[in-house]
């Protein structure tokens, strides 16, 4: 890979469901050019030093993937053909290993295991042709990971800059039955609106996820700063220097944070977990961790503002009786969290009825495959008339 580092080239982010704008305006910020979301994937494009900006900075993206090669296709047998033409010598060497994973999306290809399999061939004759060896496949650590994207139309060819999914941060050693998705708990937050100007509070912390994450936007703190590495990190183009001046760059960017963010949850196991998580990601000074049940408890500073994020047990992996547990989850923001906006996430639909509140937002997303919804709910001080009567 000789690229200058100057040089433009388009990639793609991957992305959960329901973040592609979020994410959008991620990379805006981040300052990607020609930014376009669509389904679970944003497209922009940036250079090399903002492909290692992306990896460390974005909080809603999977990974980045670096198209190298488009071609129009009529079958699956025209993978071969386009792989081999693939300049690879570009990309790794003999001694390399790669792997590659296929989505297909043709309506006559046999499967993905064997597109996936096409495309190998291609490669390895490309090598086998030039230089009378081949490098191998390893599935589990290759210093070049290959994504295909197969339509009945066009074959789209991209290198993996990320390795290792995105919402593998680093910083979790230890989890609880249920925990959420680092990425998910992220583009929560965003869809909160959280950016850190008040207090926050996660009354069913679990491992933390929730508190860390947001702990890291209130900061503006990189999300991968913990990883252990990336793919781009064994590419012939690695560029050390430019790594390390884009992570100073973004770590010069961080920012006091004058408020609280508190966790509680009722399990003294889950407690140590979150605690331990919190001290792996460095963030013990900005995150209180305590063992309270949140239905036992009353909002701490009465007169500021709150803000409340939660991912509640939906019934599916921990037994509770739903209907009652989320009549307490209203009552308790009703008695005690006013001047409080609640957020949280279930993919169990009826009972969001049970909390006898109405919500003021829902967003559809999905925890792994359970289709969910993200509710809010605005609890005032008073009345809703009498808040209105107070800021008019």
């Amino acid at each position: 890979m000789n690229n200058n580092n100057q040089d433009l080239f388009p990639m793609v982010a991957k992305t959960l469901f329901g973040f592609e704008e979020i994410l959008a305006k991620e990379l805006k910020q981040l300052g990607a050019q020609s930014v376009q979301a669509g389904v679970r994937n944003v497209r922009f494009v940036g250079d090399t030093g903002f492909m290692y900006k992306a990896n460390l900075c974005l909080r809603t993206a999977l990974r980045i993937l670096k198209p190298v090669r488009k071609r129009p296709i009529s079958s699956e047998h025209d993978v071969y053909k386009v792989m081999l033409d693939v300049p690879w010598e570009d990309y790794m060497t003999n001694d390399h290993t790669f792997a590659i994973r296929a989505t297909v999306m043709m309506q006559k290809a046999q499967n993905s295991m064997y597109v996936a399999q096409k495309a190998k061939d291609g490669l390895v004759d490309r090598f086998r042709n030039r230089t009378g060896s081949r490098p191998s496949v390893d599935k589990d650590f290759p210093d070049l990971s290959i994504h295909l994207y197969v339509t009945d139309t066009f074959l789209e060819v991209s290198l993996d800059s990320s390795g290792t999914s995105l919402h593998q941060r680093g910083y979790r050693t230890a989890t609880n039955i249920a925990p959420i998705n680092e990425v998910l708990a992220a583009g929560i937050l965003l869809h909160s609106g959280w950016n850190g100007d008040t207090n926050f509070l996660d009354p069913m912390c679990g491992s933390g996820t929730l508190l860390i994450e947001a702990a890291m936007i209130a900061c503006n703190i990189p999300p991968s700063l913990n990883r252990k590495e990336f793919a781009f990190q064994k590419w012939l183009d690695w560029d050390d220097d430019l790594y390390t001046k884009i992570e100073e760059s973004a770590l010069k960017k961080v920012r006091e944070f004058p408020h609280s963010i508190v966790g509680y949850d009722k399990a003294p196991s889950a407690v140590r977990k979150a605690q331990q998580n919190v001290q792996n990601a460095n963030l013990s000074e900005f995150v209180t961790i305590s063992q309270q049940d949140f239905f036992h408890t009353q909002k701490e500073h009465e007169e500021k503002p709150l803000h409340m994020v939660f991912n509640p047990p939906y019934g599916e992996r921990l037994m509770i009786d739903v209907d009652v547990f989320y009549k307490r989850i209203g009552n308790t923001l009703k008695q005690s969290y006013a001047d409080t906006n609640a957020w949280f996430i279930t993919s169990n639909l009826e009972a969001i009825k049970a909390v006898g509140l109405r919500p003021s937002r829902k967003i559809k997303l999905f925890n792994g495959k359970l289709e969910s919804k993200l509710v809010k709910y605005e609890l005032y001080s008073g009345t809703k008339k009498i808040h209105k009567l107070k800021i008019n």
